[in-house]
């Protein structure tokens, strides 16, 4: 079992990251792939190592309280690790967890992949199993989550999703204004929170 690997992003995809590791490159699959490559500075990443007849794959977080929540929601029927890694994605695991122990379906709705018997059962299967996870979300628990008034003109509730979840990774409010003038011309309003996620990390990588 691989706990965690350290070394410098060698390469980045929309889904994954190519990790050098002592002269070898992990691919891992990643929430946020842009957001790593941002640093010039070997990361950390504490991983998950899926296993499956036709596939191996490694997925990776920067915090083991996200390490912790992607295990979590695995134990939900219907959720993969590809949905789990949109959720993380898609929210603020704070907010996830918060959203999960508040029965906000309005909130859970609205994460990548995420339909409302999903939602339902996340609730069902983990409402009271994430106090394990790491104390200091308890303090989210109270935090009152309410569906998204974005405007259509800014994005609608998709970009507010995706917005709230590039701050989290400590990108500036000028910073995403500039990213979402960049690319508004090329969104159609169907596209999901994650997807828009992935656009808007490689326009703020590109600069």
């Amino acid at each position: 079992m691989i706990d965690y690997l350290r070394g410098k992003v060698a390469h980045v995809e929309a889904e994954y990251v190519v990790l050098d590791v002592r002269d070898v490159g992990y691919q891992v699959y990643t929430p946020n792939p842009y957001g790593l490559a941002r640093s010039e500075e070997p990361v950390q990443l504490y991983t998950y190592h899926h296993v499956r007849e036709d596939a191996i794959q490694l997925f990776g977080f920067t915090t083991r309280d996200e390490q912790a929540l992607f295990r979590r929601l695995l134990e939900v029927s219907g959720i993969g690790p590809k949905v789990a890694l949109g959720v993380l994605a898609g929210g603020r695991p704070e907010n996830v967890v918060a959203a999960i122990q508040q029965e906000n379906l309005a909130f859970l709705t609205k994460l990548p992949g995420i339909g409302k018997k999903t939602a339902q059962r996340m609730i069902l299967d983990l409402k009271d199993k994430l106090g394990s996870i790491d104390s200091r979300w308890a303090v989210a628990s109270m935090i009152e989550l309410q569906p998204s008034e974005a405007q259509p003109e800014d994005g609608g509730a998709a970009w507010a999703a995706a917005r709230e979840a590039l701050a989290g990774l400590g990108y500036r409010e000028a910073e995403l204004d500039k990213a979402w003038l960049s690319m508004k011309d090329r969104i159609t309003g169907e596209e999901s929170p994650d997807t828009l996620i992935k656009v808007a990390l490689q326009q703020l990588f590109q600069g």
